[in-house]
């Protein structure tokens, strides 16, 4: 199956919009579910390093690690499952618009299931996602737009 992608225009500079959206602390600002996360370098991302999400499932929390697999700030991140019945592969693109003070923001998700998550993916998990990626989008348009515009 493809991916589910979803795009929205933000009015901010790519380089402020690439910061928050790939920034695993400010996660649960615009994404349902998610109750926290962080990287596990220090410093700027690499590929291979880690990005730990804990997120809420029904009435528990649950931890998931995705391994970054590739950055070009302010253009593109991407991570890869690496735990868990259920993997996303998530990958992130920040696209400049009208003299770069606007951002296009496009995301595309999709899932890998082991084990039992072979069977949760198509019937639960990425309905679940198609539903949730707009509303998720919106916010993360709306908390931007409400922050001061950074320069380029």
């Amino acid at each position: 199956m493809a991916p589910i992608t979803t795009s929205i225009d933000v009015d901010r500079p790519p380089a402020q919009v690439f910061a928050y959206v790939t920034d695993p602390t400010r996660f649960v600002e615009w994404q349902k579910g998610v109750v926290g996360g962080h990287m596990d370098g220090s410093g700027a991302p690499q590929v291979g390093e880690k990005c730990r999400t804990t997120r809420r499932i029904g009435f528990a929390e649950r931890s998931v690690t995705a391994e970054l697999t590739h950055i070009d700030p302010p253009s593109t991140w991407g991570v890869h499952g690496v735990d868990g019945p259920i993997r996303a592969v998530v990958d992130v693109t920040v696209d400049p618009l009208d003299s770069a003070h606007r951002s296009r923001v496009t995301i595309a998700v999709d899932f890998e299931g082991h084990g039992i998550g072979k069977l949760l993916v198509p019937l639960a998990v990425r309905p679940q996602a198609r539903k949730e990626m707009p509303r998720n989008l919106a916010t993360l348009k709306q908390r931007l737009e409400a922050q001061p515009a950074q320069p380029n």
